[in-house]
């Protein structure tokens, strides 16, 4: 038994957040241990004067507070994984989502690429770091990573990676790649802290 083994994981924090029907409730479905926590609503004739729906005529419900799901890493480590409303009338939610997250995904619907810029700009303003996750859905064009990375103007550093949301394999890689993002991170405070 290693000296570690008593020890309780370290909860992290990430926000999972993106345009309507970027795929954020199913990714978090797709990655959680346990069964996850949703807010979905119906998606009301009242609504229709209010949310673009262009390109997702067929989805019926939307997420109205927020989505919450759980991963165990490894013995260290448990994701604490909070997905945001896509529609900015709930924009208001997204400082309490924030409090406490160590980085954050942006998924991406190229179909809507324009739906994301919410997501990332608000990221980029509180200086969370995160992926751009694009989601692959099934029978459509996708631009081509490289499309998006100039489309969304993220910095170099910013991973663009192509993801389905469906996946829990690839859900777990996109996963590491913000880990390894927050890690860099860690490293390069480390670094200038020690100058």
């Amino acid at each position: 038994m290693s000296p570690d083994s008593d020890r309780s994981p370290i909860p992290v924090k990430i926000l999972i957040s993106g345009g309507f029907g970027a795929g954020k409730t199913t990714a978090i479905a797709a990655l959680s241990d346990i069964p996850p926590l949703t807010t979905e609503g119906a998606m009301t004739t009242a609504a229709l004067a209010v949310d673009d729906r262009g390109g997702a005529e067929g989805k019926t419900t939307t997420t109205v507070a927020l989505d919450f799901g759980r991963v165990t890493i490894d013995e260290s480590i448990v994701l604490y994984m909070f997905g945001t409303p896509g529609q900015d009338r709930f924009g208001f939610m997204w400082n309490d989502l924030a409090d406490g997250a160590l980085g954050g995904l942006v998924l991406v619907d190229t179909a809507r690429l324009k739906d994301c810029f919410v997501a990332i700009d608000y990221f980029e303003r509180i200086g969370l770091p995160f992926v751009v996750a694009v989601n692959q859905f099934d029978g459509r064009e996708n631009l081509a990573l490289a499309e998006v990375r100039v489309a969304t103007d993220v910095d170099a550093h910013v991973p663009v990676v192509a993801v389905d949301a469906r996946s829990r394999e690839s859900m777990k890689a996109l996963v590491l790649t913000l880990l390894d993002v927050l890690l860099q991170r860690a490293r390069s405070w480390e670094a200038a802290s020690a100058h």
